[in-house]
């Protein structure tokens, strides 16, 4: 299933799971006078101020959360009979219960200007289950109602289905790493040349290009042009043979370099650092070596940077060596290679695929039973692969982490709005 046919899917979806839950949609708020509850078809009433109006008999609250110039805080005034009263004539208390369980109260204080005010913050979301508490001239009263925001119900089977994950959210490691490209090489001193010692034709060639050779092995034979007589030149290392420039039959002079053999148990990689990484990157490093053909990887440690420059590129180069005792390896393939100059133990973390914007915030989503909200969070460093999350959730926190984006559609569609 593509991902437009998931989205289309999970729209559908959670539409009837909309349709059939009995009035219980998370989008819904709720009023109804009398009795504290509230009739989730009607509109919150609003007060002189823009407030919920919460009216039980005699008292009447007109609450709201007030962020005009400041953090989200809670205001309220109270009126009796539908007269307004004077803030020190009464009292109230908000008390929240979010998502999961957790609880918050604020006490409202009474102020000048003829307001009760909290001096506690609603953090975001504004997304809970409100109970309001409220004693006005000696008359009691209690309301309590939803007020979601940023939440949906996506049933089991559904996020199954459309490849929604969630996993806990946990301590993490951010690493500094830098994504650079190189070649393997032959180690210095591990590249025997096997020359003719005197001038003759070649009579038996015992070796090719790719052959696997013992030190002091025969390689070839040559009929001297000096002696009359014939001779042998060996290998002197154990290795394999990367080139032959010797024919059967022909003409070797002095010296003429005959066979090129490599001990290739180990191999450098020459990995090729611009700019300022080549003063942030140094020896000891950790490094991860990718073969560009068929993404085979290895682990190894950055031993040094040469001096000067690599003519072409006009970048430094950094090396490494690389244990190739199955022989996989080869001199001269291209490879990537992810250098980690330091890693940094975080609290928590998440992948980035759990990111998603909402409004003007970062976020994540967060799921317990069925029910997803959107949790605003604090950005920390980041690497290639996670993020460090500074606040807005915490360790444990069932965080999706793949398919953010249906979650976020799903939201965006009911278009809930908190009060203000």
């Amino acid at each position: 299933m593509n991902c437009l046919k998931l989205l289309s899917f999970l729209v559908i979806a959670t539409g009837l799971l909309a349709c059939g839950d009995n009035g219980s949609h998370p989008d819904k708020e709720h009023a109804h006078e009398e009795s504290g509850t509230h009739d989730e078809a009607a509109e919150p009433e609003k007060g002189a101020h823009g407030g919920r109006l919460l009216r039980q008999g005699p008292v009447t609250v007109e609450l709201e959360i007030a962020e005009d110039g400041i953090e989200p805080t809670y205001r309220a005034w109270l009126y009796l009979n539908d007269k307004p009263q004077p803030s020190g004539a009464g009292q109230v208390e908000v008390e929240l219960t979010r998502l999961g369980g957790v609880k918050e109260s604020h006490q409202l204080r009474p102020r000048e200007d003829g307001s009760l005010m909290a001096d506690t913050v609603v953090g975001e979301p504004h997304s809970f289950d409100v109970a309001v508490s409220a004693r006005v001239d000696g008359q009691q009263a209690r309301w309590e109602y939803p007020s979601y925001e940023g939440r949906t119900v996506i049933a089991g089977a559904i996020a199954d289905e459309a490849g929604i994950r969630v996993a806990p959210a946990a301590a993490g490691v951010i690493a500094d790493q830098h994504e650079v490209q190189g070649l393997l090489t032959p180690v210095e001193g591990r590249l025997a040349r096997v020359a003719a010692r005197y001038p003759g034709s070649v009579r038996e060639l015992r070796a090719g290009v790719g052959d696997r050779v013992r030190a002091g092995q025969v390689l070839a034979v040559l009929d001297s042009n000096l002696s009359l007589s014939s001779y042998s030149v060996s290998t002197p290392i154990d290795g394999v043979v990367l080139a032959r420039n010797a024919a059967l039959g022909g003409v070797a002079s002095e010296g003429d370099t005959l066979f090129e053999v490599a001990d290739l148990s180990a191999l450098w990689v020459d990995l090729h650092i611009f700019g300022a990484d080549a003063q942030h990157i140094g020896p000891g490093a950790a490094v991860t070596v990718t073969r560009l053909g068929d993404g085979r990887s290895a682990e190894t440690t950055l031993e040094r940077i040469l001096p000067g420059t690599a003519t072409a590129s006009q970048s430094a180069v950094a090396r490494a060596s690389l244990r190739n005792n199955d022989g996989m390896w080869r001199p001269g393939a291209a490879v990537r290679a992810r250098v980690t100059v330091a890693e940094k133990p975080v609290p928590v973390a998440v992948p980035l695929a759990a990111l998603q914007t909402f409004r003007d915030w970062d976020v994540v989503f967060v799921r317990v039973g069925d029910t997803y909200e959107v949790r605003p969070v604090e950005l920390g460093q980041r690497d290639a692969m996670q993020v460090e999350i500074l606040s807005g959730i915490r360790p444990g926190d069932q965080v999706v982490v793949e398919q953010s984006y249906l979650v976020k559609a799903d939201i965006e569609k009911s278009g809930a709005s908190h009060d203000h």
